[in-house]
């Protein structure tokens, strides 16, 4: 595994995360999301927050396109963890799992039809706590609950 220089996030950075996030869930998740609008503005909003709270760590690797890897943690929860498609399979899902879990997170949620990512946790030891709840954004599909062993 190649290691890349991760480096925080600031302020500047909200919309950039927010079309990372698009991007990635546009193509890995189409068949969740289908053809509905992605809700950029609420998204933004969202990294807007995050990005201001002290007890989050929000952390971005780039390339000379942009942002390629997001993650977003605090203590406890891996909050937020993004790769730019043309960069899948590469490695920085992984690398911002691990900065996740060495800084304290535990759980996570997930989309119960995000089989890619469920796939990244789980090959860490990682299983359903079995706790659900709804995705805040339409359709409002599950999200399941992940701890680590």
């Amino acid at each position: 595994m190649q290691t890349r220089v991760w480096r925080r996030a600031g302020a500047d950075d909200a919309v950039a995360l927010r079309d990372l996030e698009r991007l990635a869930s546009q193509t890995g998740l189409a068949h969740v999301f289908g053809d509905l609008p992605y809700p950029d503005d609420d998204v933004l909003a969202r990294w807007a927050l995050l990005l201001d709270d002290p007890g989050v760590t929000v952390e971005v690797v780039e390339d000379d396109r942009g942002l390629v890897a997001l993650t977003a943690h605090d203590g406890s929860t891996l909050r937020h963890l993004a790769v730019r498609p043309d960069h899948w399979s590469a490695g920085l899902g992984r690398e911002g799992f691990v900065r996740a879990q060495a800084a304290g997170a535990r759980r996570l949620w997930v989309l119960e039809a995000n089989s890619r990512a469920r796939q990244l946790y789980e090959s860490f030891g990682w299983a359903p706590s079995g706790v659900t709840q709804e995705c805040p954004w339409a359709p409002y599909p599950t999200e399941v609950e992940y701890a680590a062993p």
